[in-house]
């Protein structure tokens, strides 16, 4: 364990008891970080009937991107509360690898080519990395700063075909296992609280993922979207009971995950207006400072029962 693996991280003036990506950042840049979520133009395999139909059934027809918006327009409003900070490209609503490499080439370059933009991060699926696909992110992370984020969800079969996800763990695992070869940062996404899992089903995710050596994660708390195939299957489904709930759950989790895991988030938010459960989860601010409280008062951090 590195000698600063437990210290007490501060993100602005509220200090966090696990390693945030704004912190990360931060360290990296010597300034303040902006993600600005952009929409590529890609669709799915999973909807275009390569690899499936209708998407995961919590997926709406955005493809989970309901905030993303063009460059040009995030930067002009964002520069005037922070006049010096950097900007990362994100490309992430549907698969942004599923596309041929030189498409996915002119994309990439064109957004990168902004003097504004300081590094990419890349949203996809880890079955839409052939060896081309592969070889341009690694050209590309030779060059410029950039991280790549698998969407698996669960790691338990029955979970992963009930949510619709038309791939098998191995492919997972070969993925994960070929952007690190590559010198690639790897995040990977979970959800919490997906229909039929337990809190031992997820703790087994939370564990699996990171003995893979993963460079960061995104803790999702499961919504119920207004028109999508999990709200039509599950039109009564609530993931977590209350906001303690699940804060107090996250809080366990976070204890056993690796202290230099960079932490990309621990819940999830859609519009309000998009929201059919929890009817408590848009309050995203409420729930942050709820794991940071919870965290001080067991005098926990991150890692700290491995």
């Amino acid at each position: 364990m590195k000698e600063n693996d437990t210290r007490i991280y501060m993100s602005g003036n509220t200090p966090k008891s696990y390693y945030p990506l704004n912190v990360y950042l931060r360290e990296k840049f010597g300034k303040k970080m902006i993600k600005l979520s952009i929409d590529g133009g890609f669709t799915c395999p999973n909807r275009d009937g390569t690899a499936g139909t209708g998407g995961c059934i919590f997926c709406s027809d955005s493809g989970s991107g309901e905030f993303a918006s063009d460059i040009g327009g995030q930067i002009e409003l964002l520069s005037a509360k922070w006049p010096d900070a950097g900007y990362l490209a994100y490309f992430q609503n549907h698969t942004n690898t599923y596309a041929p490499a030189d498409e996915l080439r002119a994309k990439y370059e064109k957004v990168l080519s902004n003097p504004l933009i300081e590094g990419i991060a890349i949203a996809t699926r880890p079955d839409c990395l052939p060896e081309d696909v592969l070889n341009l992110l690694s050209e590309i992370n030779e060059n410029r700063f950039m991280w790549v984020e698998l969407g698996l969800q669960t790691v338990h079969k029955k979970t992963a075909e009930e949510i619709n996800r038309c791939y098998s763990l191995d492919v997972f695992d070969r993925a994960v296992d070929e952007l690190k070869s590559r010198g690639i940062r790897t995040v990977v996404h979970l959800i919490l609280g997906l229909p039929g899992e337990s809190r031992e089903d997820m703790v087994e995710s939370v564990k699996y993922v990171c003995r893979k050596g993963i460079w960061g994660l995104k803790l999702h708390l499961l919504n119920v979207i207004k028109d999508t195939a999990l709200e039509k299957k599950y039109p009564d489904f609530v993931s977590f009971k209350s906001p303690d709930e699940y804060i107090n759950f996250v809080c366990d989790l976070l204890e056993i995950i690796p202290p230099d895991v960079v932490i990309h988030r621990l819940t999830g938010d859609v519009p309000r207006k998009l929201l059919v459960s929890p009817a408590w989860s848009y309050r995203k601010r409420t729930i942050l400072n709820g794991i940071d409280g919870e965290m001080r008062r067991r005098g926990s951090v991150q890692g700290c029962r491995l």
